[in-house]
């Protein structure tokens, strides 16, 4: 018994410094959304199509290159600045896969199995942009969403709301200076030119007083994500490395004497190990002689997108409902596909 509390100890460890520098990435990343990325115009930008958007949605890994610890945050950020919800679950879904570092070390691996390479981006691309188009069909995300998460993008969306109705002098009123410091008002109806060193100075002082701010909010985020996935991530990876040593590898090994028990065997297998989408392929790679290209690929396409750990993180996001759905629909689509490649191919 002690043996196995130190392996479970030795796994959860492990799980955490594999992780860790990937959650932390994204959420580097995420916050750097409010400072540098406009949402407004990126929104502008994004087609209305459901469908378009969720291709966008599902290529966005290779801007935002991040695996299934990573690419929460970033998912979050993408709700939470009003982009669609096609563009935010195909980015959430194929981003772990869809990114330059896990397509080259796919490609690593299995340089002599090409086929697997292939068959993990076509499967991943297909099943993040129909989920993106399906939960399109929810115009609202917010019934999809946390509680908490939902109020604050309530908040947000009635403030930017109020942003654009608001009327010009009311908005102008707000400031000493008009025009970013061109000019002050003086008496009614007369304009005071301000002097051209004084110009400079106060929009010096204003883009200090700008990016301070923007600081101070990049700060504020960082340390709010990380307080909110932190923890699940530590509980989610505590989950799977106990079930990793109290339920046998062997017992999940052995369900796979044939072509459809073997899919099922690495799909759960891909669920439990928890493994980072980056290392994954060298993973599965120790099981080729002994699995179907199919069970391989299903391994490849399902933990990115489900497993223990990825689900727990979802869930500073998403309400447990959203998650099931998820997990039946992704686990259906990946049995299918690599279950008609199996007797097709």
């Amino acid at each position: 018994m002690d043996h196995q509390i130190y392996s479970a100890l030795t796994l959860f460890i492990s799980l955490l410094v594999e992780a860790m520098p990937f959650l932390l990435f994204g959420v580097l990343l995420s916050s750097s959304l409010i400072v540098f990325l406009d949402e407004g115009k990126l929104i502008e930008l994004l087609p209305s199509n459901p469908i378009l958007g969720a291709f966008i949605g599902s290529f966005f890994g290779f801007c935002f290159p991040v695996c299934e610890c990573g690419n929460i945050p970033v998912a979050r950020r993408f709700l939470l600045q009003g982009l669609p919800t096609s563009v935010a679950i195909s980015f959430l879904l194929a981003a772990p896969t869809i990114n330059p570092v896990v397509l080259w070390s796919t490609y690593v691996a299995f340089r002599g199995q090409p086929e697997i390479f292939w068959l993990r981006i076509i499967f991943s691309l297909t099943i993040a942009i129909v989920l993106g188009c399906l939960f399109s069909l929810q115009k609202d995300c917010r019934p999809l969403l946390k509680p908490s998460l939902a109020k604050r993008l309530t908040v947000l969306l009635e403030a930017k709301t109020q942003a654009k109705n608001k009327p010009i002098n009311a908005m102008a009123n707000n400031y000493s200076l008009l025009q970013s410091g061109s000019f002050i008002l003086g008496q009614p109806g007369q304009v005071i030119k301000m002097d051209d060193d004084l110009l400079k100075a106060q929009e010096k002082k204003q883009k200090k007083e700008a990016l301070g701010r923007k600081f101070n909010l990049f700060i504020e985020n960082v340390t709010q994500e990380l307080r909110d996935l932190g923890g699940v991530l530590i509980l989610g990876s505590a989950i799977a490395s106990c079930i990793q040593v109290f339920i046998p590898r062997e017992i999940i090994l052995n369900i796979g004497q044939d072509t459809v028990t073997s899919i099922i065997a690495m799909m759960v297998l891909a669920s439990v190990v928890s493994i980072c989408s980056t290392v994954d392929s060298f993973f599965v790679l120790s099981f080729s002689s002994t699995f179907t290209t199919a069970s391989l690929v299903a391994f490849l396409v399902f933990g990115p997108m489900i497993d223990i750990k990825a689900m727990g993180l979802m869930l500073s996001i998403f309400k447990p409902r959203m998650i099931f759905y998820l997990m039946v629909i992704i686990a259906q689509f990946t049995f299918i596909f690599t279950l008609s490649y199996s007797y097709f191919f």
